[in-house]
C-alpha cells in the first residue's frame, strides 16, 4: 500500500528497443510507410512510435518535407550511435549462429607436454578428417598443476597419465598400451625384433626421473631380474629421452606414443618380451558448460591410441 505521507510517484517513461527499431528503419528508409514494410508494420503505428520518441527525447528527430523524413543534426549524431550499437548487435547474433556450427566449437585442452607431442597432434588430424576443422586451444602443464587446474575446470579436456580423477572430474581410461624400447640406429640391439630384460645388462641406460612412476616400474622389473644396467643419466621428459638416444648416450624405455614420435633414422622402436603398460587419461570437468565436440576428440584419441596399441 502506498504511505499517504509520501507522494505518489510513476515510472518514468523510458525509450524502448522498439523505439531504436523505429528510427533506424526510418533513417535507411526515409518514410514513415517504407519504414513501416520494413518493420512489417503499418505507416500509422511507425508514426506513432516516432511521435512518442521524440516526446521522450524532448526535441524532433526529423523535418517533414514533400512526404520525405528529413533527419536533423541531433538525429544523425544519434544514427551514429545506433549504428554502432546494432553492428554489435549483428556480432552477437553472428557469433550465436557461429557456435551451431562445429568448425566453430571452441575445445580447450590440457595436457601433458609429452602428449601433446605424441599423442594429440594424431588425434586431431583424426579429428578433422572425420567431422571437418574444429578450433582447439592446447595448453601443457605437469602434474600436479594439471590436476589443479582442470579441478578449477579451467578446461573442456584434461590427458593426463595418472588414473585418479581430480575434484569436481571425471576420468575416462584410453586403451592401455606396453611401453617399449628405444635403440641408437645402428646399436647391437637393433638387430633384434623383441628384447628382453637380460638384453639391457651392462647397458647404459637413460632413466625418466626418480620420482616417475613409470620409472620406479622399470627399475623394478631389472631389479626383480637381477639385471645391472648403467645409469648416468635421466630426466622428466620422455622426449629428452629419446634425444638423448638418439645421440648415442645409451638405451632407454619409454611410452610408445613418444617412441613412434620420435622415431627415425638415428632411433629405433622395439618391443619388449616383458610388460611395463602405459596408459592415458582423459579428464571430463563436471561443473563446467560441455562442448559437445568433446566427445568427437576423446573418440579420436582412443582410436589413435588402439592403432598404436
Amino acid at each position: 500500500m502506498q504511505d499517504p505521507e509520501l507522494p505518489h510517484t510513476s515510472p518514468e517513461p523510458r525509450i524502448s528497443h522498439r523505439h531504436l527499431e523505429v528510427f533506424r528503419a526510418l533513417m535507411l528508409s526515409g518514410s514513415a510507410t517504407a519504414a513501416a514494410q520494413m518493420l512489417f508494420s503499418s505507416q500509422p503505428t511507425v508514426s506513432r512510435e516516432l511521435a512518442r520518441l521524440e516526446s521522450l527525447l524532448g526535441y524532433a528527430l526529423f523535418e517533414r518535407a514533400q512526404g520525405r523524413l528529413r533527419p536533423t543534426a541531433r538525429a544523425l549524431s544519434l544514427w551514429a550511435e545506433v549504428q554502432r550499437s546494432w553492428q554489435g548487435l549483428d556480432r552477437v547474433v553472428e557469433h550465436a549462429l557461429a557456435l551451431a556450427r562445429p568448425h566453430q566449437a571452441r575445445i580447450n585442452v590440457l595436457c601433458l607436454p609429452a602428449l601433446s607431442h605424441a599423442l594429440l597432434p594424431a588425434a586431431l588430424a583424426r579429428l578433422h578428417a572425420e567431422h571437418g576443422p574444429v578450433a582447439v586451444s592446447v595448453a601443457t602443464q605437469e602434474a600436479p598443476l594439471l590436476q589443479e587446474w582442470m579441478a578449477a575446470q579451467r578446461y573442456d579436456l584434461g590427458l593426463g597419465e595418472l588414473a585418479e580423477a581430480p575434484p569436481g572430474t571425471r576420468a575416462l581410461a584410453l586403451p592401455a598400451m606396453d611401453e617399449v624400447a628405444v635403440l641408437p640406429a645402428g646399436h647391437a640391439l637393433a638387430a633384434r625384433p623383441v628384447l628382453e630384460v637380460a638384453d639391457f645388462a651392462g647397458e647404459s641406460f637413460v632413466s625418466l626421473a626418480r620420482d616417475d612412476p613409470y620409472r620406479q616400474q622399470i627399475d623394478a622389473v631389472f631389479e626383480q631380474a637381477g639385471v645391472q644396467r648403467q645409469l648416468h643419466l635421466e630426466t622428466h621428459s620422455a622426449v629428452a629421452v629419446c634425444a638423448m638416444v638418439q645421440h648415442g648416450l645409451g638405451v632407454a624405455i619409454v611410452n610408445p606414443l613418444t617412441a613412434r614420435a620420435c622415431a627415425g633414422p638415428q632411433l629405433v622402436v622395439r618391443p619388449l618380451v616383458f610388460s611395463i603398460p602405459f596408459q592415458v587419461h582423459a579428464l571430463l570437468p563436471l561443473h563446467r558448460p560441455a562442448v559437445a565436440e568433446v566427445q568427437w576428440l576423446v573418440d579420436a584419441l582412443a582410436a589413435e591410441v588402439a592403432a598404436v596399441g
